[in-house]
């Protein structure tokens, strides 16, 4: 019932501020809501733990939609990445309801759910950008892409600035020193000497393959 989803999670949102993702939140958000209990708890078994995830998954649902809609043939691909980022922190409009969220998320008991939350985000830009790695890049790739992401959204949280010009600012940066890196990456591959002492690794690393489609119960593959 998705309609009742949203109907819960629009109303929790009157909430968060006050309570953040909490069960009182979660029953308030069922009382305004005007939703049996039991049809809530069927939706959010975890009450708003669930709504705090579903909460992110709006966001980067708002966000694929944007990028299909915006033209970024004329954008050089670092640019293509940090505008996927902004896209992505100014879907989630409510700017203390992500601080709640981080807040319950780094809680050692959510954080691994956290950590899935973010790790999706990076998944699903680099998917509406058109990625086409099937190695171990495709998980290289997004662990980078989460580092950046959550440290912009952990500035922006912070940011007075006009405009939040200062977390562009700040993305930016860190979107450099991910070019950076791979620069220095291609000029290991370049470097005979160094090619070569990677050979092994590579050879190991090479195995690893990107999940398969329609398999998300598994976190990848192995070539024997």
């Amino acid at each position: 019932m998705p309609d009742t989803a949203d109907r819960l999670l629009d109303a929790a949102m009157m909430h968060v501020a006050f309570d953040g993702w909490s069960e009182t939140t979660f029953r308030a958000a069922v009382q305004d809501a005007e939703v049996n209990p039991t049809v809530a708890r069927a939706l959010f078994p975890r009450g708003a733990v669930d709504l705090a995830a579903a909460y992110h998954k709006r966001g980067d649902a708002a966000m694929i939609e944007r990028l299909e809609q915006a033209d970024l043939s004329d954008m050089r691909f670092r640019d293509k990445v940090a505008f996927a980022v902004r896209t992505r922190i100014e879907a989630a409009a409510d700017r203390e309801a992500v601080r709640r969220g981080t807040t319950l998320f780094a809680l050692p008991f959510y954080a691994p759910e956290g950590a899935r939350l973010i790790w999706g985000t990076a998944d699903a830009i680099w998917t509406a950008l058109g990625d086409s790695s099937d190695d171990v890049n495709w998980y290289t790739k997004r662990m980078t892409l989460s580092a950046v992401y959550s440290s912009t959204v952990l500035f922006w949280l912070g940011d007075d600035s006009l405009g939040s010009d200062a977390t562009w600012a700040f993305l930016d940066r860190r979107i450099e020193d991910v070019m950076r890196f791979e620069k220095a990456k291609a000029g290991v591959q370049d470097n005979k000497l160094l090619s070569a002492l990677a050979a092994g690794p590579a050879r190991i690393l090479g195995r690893i393959k990107a999940p398969a489609a329609r398999r998300d119960d598994l976190p990848g593959g192995w070539t024997p």
